[in-house]
């Protein structure tokens, strides 16, 4: 399993909502408009996150503001736990004010609000002007007496949980001027009180409250007219920002990755520009997974756009929005994207080199240019995409491919194969073509069968081809450890074609690429991991779980030894089998002589996620790669998350919810009503208002795949290779909030909950921030 033991050593309606200013004066009437991108992060049980002013409570003076005479319009966001008609309280600049929440509306959504201005900036800072005196704290909260605290220190306090707040969701409070949000612990109930240390005031620049990194900045007017293709942005750089370090913000509802000048210092307002097709695009509706998204965005990697040079870059965030900068691996937040450098032009058989690298440097272009050489796709074309429904994107993705394929007068491929011999034949003939070939319409012919292919014959070559190569027997592939219904790479597929056995994936990722272009389906569900690297996502220390659960285990089990895992007498290397044949692999240069101690545990661990995530099939993964882009261009991928990309290439599964229902075993707190408790006659009733793509993400968020057994439900397996149907497993609220899975066992952890809607929202959360790769807590 490791390395040699050595000895052990000794939205979008207008609204007009009512506002009044703390001081009394007279509302104006606003305009409300859905958030195309919203910063909530969570406060931990016993200590609240900051909360900023564009979301919660706290939603009023942060970011952009747009001065226009002497009305200043400000974004706020709807609290949780808000009401239609009800009142809340928000920053805007230097005043607090209510707003009353419009009809219709929800929380999570915002408002634009316009605030008389009173004082300049400048008038501001010389007369001293404080906010957090103007308002006092909320009457839940008592200061904790007699507290020594350091230098620096911020004093504690006790919350009380109001009524009707239920474990997991969050509440607004004022302490000091500072608007918070707290989150309520799983044990805890309104009545209880809970321990909080506010983090400390904000200075004027960011009086708002809200973390710098994703204010949105300021629109100023371009000083020449020579570039109106560009908008150009002012912004504060974020506190603790070092010059040449990146920090993002939101412009124009996209994510934006900004790199402090040189010469600029915290505090400082710098410039900087954008391009307004990006910034002006049409927003549009958005998808109801992409609204949960927005209103629910936890602490995690996220996908933003440079301004250098307009490329897609991952970055994750810490608890206040700042951009993480953490150089040493870290198994709860570090992360590896998969970056694929082309050695050469070759229009036939490029070459290339696959690397796991941090995600800072796994940048994708961000616009596709057509057959002529024009940009046919734009940065904002692929931003907007991003947003849309699950539906939407693949008719823009089909679209899309539809320009890119070479018009028929110009040329088209006839694929003649042999039955007998089908897949020899159609390997020789994918392979000899350019990658313009690859592009062009194919029609195919069986030899010696009359038939002429009007999208038949194409469907059913695909489906033989994919589903011959994707079978174990053959050497290439594999089941999965944790599950069988998942394929893996056989590192050992040199031994079953030692001739061409890269030859073959170079064919399987055309053939999958061309696949997705002509819109026909793959015959195979591979692992999760591989899903990702095909679309460049950061891969985690977690995703080794759904690899295999054991070996996961292990790795955790040394990190919670501490000190004493170098009595276990591990070194940097990993022994590998093949066919009875023990093989040692060196992790990193002269492993062997390298003990694991606990100073470079977090070393081990990470070279051995990426041996398992990559190197131990890393020749294999290199041609899969370059045969699949060989076909689609990479930036078109960049609007799918992995579920949506399995989804496509193998198609929306037929799922007998009839079949599901009583193929499903009941465990734990539901062990003894089984299908007739109150909570699991809700859960199928919102599975069964569910589309298809929300039910296939169930499966595939419950068994990591949204394959179904051909004999149905009934034939689930675990990763043992045994039986393992659906089950529905019964918790408490105080164990866990949010639905979780254990896909090795085909379950679903259920709390205990009061009511339907309830359960209804924190499924579809826990669903949808699944396929953003994030953990609900």
């Amino acid at each position: 399993m490791f390395g040699r033991k050595k000895p052990s050593k000794d939205k979008d309606k207008e609204k007009s909502p009512r506002r009044e200013d703390s001081s009394g004066s007279n509302g104006h009437d606003h305009r409300f408009s859905s958030s195309s991108q919203s910063s909530r992060h969570s406060a931990a049980g016993s200590r609240s996150s900051r909360s900023s002013a564009a979301r919660g409570a706290s939603s009023g003076g942060a970011g952009a503001m747009s001065v226009a005479g002497n009305m200043a319009t400000f974004r706020v966001q709807i609290p949780p736990n808000v009401k239609p008609g009800d009142e809340f309280q928000v920053y805007a600049g230097s005043k607090v004010v209510r707003v009353r929440a419009p009809k219709d509306c929800k929380p999570g959504q915002a408002l634009q609000i316009s605030v008389p201005v009173d004082v300049t900036d400048k008038e501001k800072e010389k007369a001293g002007a404080n906010m957090q005196d103007a308002v006092p704290d909320s009457e839940n909260v008592t200061k904790i007496p007699n507290q020594t605290l350091a230098p620096g220190e911020m004093p504690a306090y006790m919350v009380r949980i109001p009524e009707g707040v239920r474990p997991g969701t969050q509440f607004p409070v004022t302490i000091n001027g500072q608007q918070l949000m707290v989150t309520c612990p799983n044990m805890a109930r309104p009545g209880h009180s809970v321990r909080i240390t506010p983090p400390p005031p904000s200075n004027p620049d960011g009086a708002d409250g809200k973390p710098f990194s994703s204010r949105r900045p300021q629109r100023i007017a371009n000083p020449n007219k020579q570039n109106d293709k560009t908008q150009m942005f002012e912004v504060i750089v974020p506190r603790g920002v070092q010059p040449g370090q990146p920090f993002a913000l939101l412009a124009g509802g996209v994510r934006v990755l900004v790199t402090c000048p040189s010469n600029a210092t915290p505090g400082q307002k710098i410039r900087f520009h954008l391009p307004i097709a990006l910034v002006n695009r049409a927003e549009g509706p958005k998808s109801k997974l992409a609204e949960i998204k927005l209103s629910y965005d936890k602490d995690g990697w996220t996908r933003t756009i440079r301004a250098t040079d307009m490329k897609f870059q991952w970055t994750r965030f810490d608890h206040q929005g700042g951009v993480d900068t953490r150089t040493r691996f870290d198994t709860d937040r570090s992360a590896y994207v998969r970056k694929l450098d082309f050695l050469d032009d070759n229009d036939r058989m490029r070459a290339g080199r696959v690397s796991l690298v941090t995600p800072d440097r796994g940048v994708v272009d961000s616009n596709i240019k057509g057959i002529n050489g024009e940009e046919l796709v734009s940065y904002s074309d692929i931003a907007s995409a991003q947003m849309k429904s699950y539906e939407d994107k693949i008719q823009w993705f089909q679209d899309t491919c539809a320009q890119l394929c070479v018009e028929w007068n110009e040329g088209h491929m006839r694929m003649n194969v042999r039955r007998e011999f089908l897949l020899s034949d159609s390997m020789a003939a994918v392979m000899s073509l350019s990658a313009k070939d690859l592009r062009k319409v194919w029609r195919f012919e069986f030899i010696g069968e009359a038939g002429i292919d009007a999208g038949g014959l194409a469907r059913e070559w695909f489906e033989l081809v994919t589903e011959e190569c994707f079978d174990p027997a053959m050497g290439l592939w594999q089941p999965c450890a944790t599950n069988q219904m998942c394929l893996q790479i056989n590192p050992a597929s040199e031994i079953s074609c030692p001739d061409d056995h890269l030859y073959y994936f170079r064919f399987i990722g055309r053939v999958m690429g061309k696949a997705m272009f002509d819109r026909q389906l793959v015959k195979g569900h591979m692992v999760k991991h591989l899903y990702k690297h095909i679309l460049g996502w950061p891969i985690m220390f977690n995703d080794l779980k759904d690899v295999d659960e054991e070996y996961y285990n292990s790795l955790k089990g040394l990190k919670d030894m501490g000190a004493d895992v170098e009595y276990v007498g591990v070194d940097f290397t990993v022994t590998e089998e093949t066919l009875g044949v023990k093989n040692t692999v060196e992790l990193i240069p002269n492993g062997a002589n390298v003990d694991v101690t606990e100073e470079n545990l977090p070393e081990y661990i990470e070279a051995c996620l990426k041996y398992r995530m990559l190197g131990r099939c890393e020749k294999q993964i290199n041609e899969l790669l370059l045969g699949f882009f060989d076909v689609i261009p990479e930036p078109l991928l960049t609007i799918f998350d992995f579920q949506e990309l399995e989804l496509l290439m193998c198609g929306l599964p037929e799922i007998d919810m009839q079949d599901w229902m009583e193929n499903t075993e009941y465990s734990g707190e539901y062990d003894r009503d089984g299908p007739n408790h109150q909570a699991c006659v809700w859960f199928w009733e919102v599975v069964s208002d569910f589309d298809h793509e929300m039910r296939a993400r169930l499966l595939q968020f419950v068994t990591a795949t949204s394959g179904v057994p051909a004999r149905g439900f009934g034939s689930l397996q675990g990763n043992d290779g045994n039986i393992r149907k659906f089950t529905i497993h019964g918790v408490t609220l105080e164990t866990c909030v949010y639905p979780r899975s254990h896909t090795c066992f085909n379950r679903i952890d259920l709390p205990l909950y009061e009511d339907k809607e309830e359960l209804e929202e924190k499924l579809k959360i826990a669903i949808t921030m699944a396929s953003t790769g994030f953990d609900i807590e």
